[in-house]
């Protein structure tokens, strides 16, 4: 009997193994085709940068180029220029990630640790603001900015940033709440005033959200299309994202140089995500964990 109840329970540790072994197999197999599924316009993307622009809407589709033209990359970034549109584009996103960080840090850093009256209210306020749809404000805005002259100016596109984001705040004061208060009181006990203990303590502390900031922002400024095209109106001031609209007309849509440039101005972002990866995901988990 007790070698029955052995060879029984040696059965059901195998059992559970190759159940736990199939489930993982299954769970490695359904994130590897989510992966590629996800991946496919990408590889569609390079594939159609690559053909003749009558291979592009054939059909069937044609899956790898033939013959494989690498001039539509420099044939599309000369199309139009490129290179002014992508320094307009850097200086906007430049300019706007400073304001950002330094209108956020400091908002985020009083909401987070300052005591004031109504400042919860505030904070409340704040967040409502966040429910307000673009086209509802952006007439005022527009009209706001027409009466000072800023319009075909990059003034619109980068003087916002330095009053704050709600969601930029939110984060960044989430953040600060997982601070220790500790290292606040010897900085003060040391003699620091408040814009002392931000810039020599806070900030050399807050880097993962720093950086998750700095990433959504250039994000946002980099891919921005609605804001330029309202905006600018003289080419030479436009961005990257004006200028992918070059590649349509009224009549034809010049496919092939299209992808190309649209995947030259996606590296960008991709760089910048990988070089901020751990960072970002430290940002991104550290801002949730205290309320």
């Amino acid at each position: 009997a007790q070698m029955s109840a052995t060879t029984g329970h040696r059965a059901a540790l195998r059992s559970r193994r190759s159940r736990h072994r199939l489930h993982t197999v299954l769970g490695y197999a359904l994130a590897v085709g989510g992966a590629l599924l996800f991946l496919l316009p990408l590889f569609w993307m390079i594939s159609s940068s690559l053909k003749p622009d009558y291979q592009v809407l054939e059909y069937p589709p044609r899956w790898l180029p033939n013959p494989v033209r690498w001039a539509n990359y420099a044939e599309a970034l000369t199309y139009v220029p490129f290179g002014r549109y992508t320094l307009n584009t850097l200086l906007i996103a430049s300019m706007t990630i400073f304001g950002h960080l330094l209108s956020c840090t400091l908002i985020a850093y009083a909401f987070a640790r300052l005591r004031a009256p109504g400042k919860d209210i505030l904070f409340l306020l704040l967040l409502a603001t966040m429910m307000l749809p673009y086209p509802v404000t952006m007439i005022p805005i527009y009209i706001g900015f027409e009466s000072v002259g800023w319009v075909n100016t990059f003034l619109p596109l980068i003087v916002p940033a330095f009053f704050g984001s709600p969601f930029y705040i939110f984060l960044m004061r989430q953040f600060f709440l997982t601070l220790p208060v500790e290292l606040e009181d010897a900085a003060r006990i040391d003699g620091a005033n408040t814009l002392q203990i931000i810039w020599h303590v806070i900030l050399p502390i807050s880097k993962p959200a720093l950086a998750t900031v700095a990433i959504f922002t250039f994000q946002a400024s980099w891919n921005d299309f609605l804001g330029p095209l309202i905006y600018l109106h003289d080419q030479t001031k436009y961005t990257v994202s004006l200028g992918l609209s070059f590649f349509r007309s009224s009549y034809d849509v010049r496919w092939a140089y299209l992808m190309a440039a649209a995947l030259v101005t996606m590296l960008p972002m991709i760089l910048l995500f990988f070089l901020a990866q751990r960072l970002f995901i430290e940002g991104i988990t550290l801002t949730g964990i205290k309320t």
